[in-house]
């Protein structure tokens, strides 16, 4: 199993960082970010080490979490590509590794079967179910417009081929909608929260769903737009929060739970899909 190890993190009251969603990813000869470029995570800026263990499995994120309640080392693998390990109190990150090392072939197994969950699958054929606006929608190719062209929530994307892979144009199509609906939404927002912002990016990112530099650039997942609308504006609003406070404080929680009181059950959403919209 490749793998990049990641700053740990201790455990924290809210989730959606806590849960490798916010971590900057370092790859060899990279600089962490510093002065005006940093971001909000609930980690400071360090390097990514190199941890072998095997090429032929391809690259994994591995990323280490302190909880002082924990009894013994745990491994959650979040999916084909991000495994998560808890140092209990008094454990280390040596030992956290040897660990991973000496449960190579389970998570193995692990990764492979996340990797067959549709976010993950390199071709989506005709008929399968992806999920939009938080809701699943089956794609079936149609051909009665002269054209072959698959329908999302009343949007009709065309088709180059009937016999293509859904999975480039659908999710071409996802991206242009999350450029063109996620900046207006957070603009309006932060209007009505008072917040100040410079930009609005849209990424293509597999491990966070958004990030708020002290700049006050916003920087959104795309995928943002497969889940409910309030799910959305749970993650936006988690951004702009970090605009009056650059950590996960108990303080920052409060404005969290002060503009959005539904973040504990949209964060409960966002860990439940997170695999089938193809994040971690």
């Amino acid at each position: 199993m490749g793998a990049r190890l990641l700053p740990e993190i201790p455990e924290s009251p809210g989730r959606l960082h806590q849960r490798g969603h916010a971590l900057v990813q370092l790859g060899p000869g990279q600089r962490p970010l510093r002065g005006g470029d940093q971001e909000a995570l609930s980690v400071g800026p360090t390097g990514a080490e190199s941890v072998g263990a095997g090429e032929e499995t391809g690259a994994c994120e591995v990323v280490l979490r302190r909880n002082p309640r924990a009894r013994r080392y745990t491994i959650r693998v979040k999916g084909p590509r991000l495994v998560c390990v808890t140092i209990p109190r008094g454990g280390s990150r040596r030992e956290a590794m040897r660990f991973v090392e000496k449960s190579r072939d389970w998570i193995e197994a692990q990764r492979r079967r996340r990797a067959e969950v549709v976010g993950h699958a390199e071709e989506w054929p005709d008929g399968v179910e992806i999920l939009f606006r938080g809701e699943w929608c089956r794609l079936e190719v149609r051909h009665d417009l002269g054209r072959p062209f698959v329908e999302l929530g009343g949007h009709r994307i065309f088709l180059a081929d009937a016999a293509i892979n859904l999975k480039r144009p659908v999710e071409a199509f996802l991206k242009d909608l999350a450029r063109r609906e996620l900046p207006g939404r957070t603009r309006h927002l932060a209007e009505r929260q008072g917040i100040a912002i410079s930009r609005v990016s849209v990424r293509n990112q597999s491990s966070r769903w958004g990030s708020c530099s002290s700049r006050g650039v916003i920087s959104l997942n795309w995928r943002l737009v497969q889940t409910p609308g309030w799910v959305c504006d749970y993650v936006i609003i988690h951004e702009l929060m970090h605009r009056r406070e650059m950590n996960h404080s108990a303080r920052f929680w409060r404005l969290v739970d002060a503009a959005c009181p539904r973040w504990r059950e949209a964060e409960v959403w966002l860990d439940g899909q997170a695999f089938q919209l193809g994040m971690g």
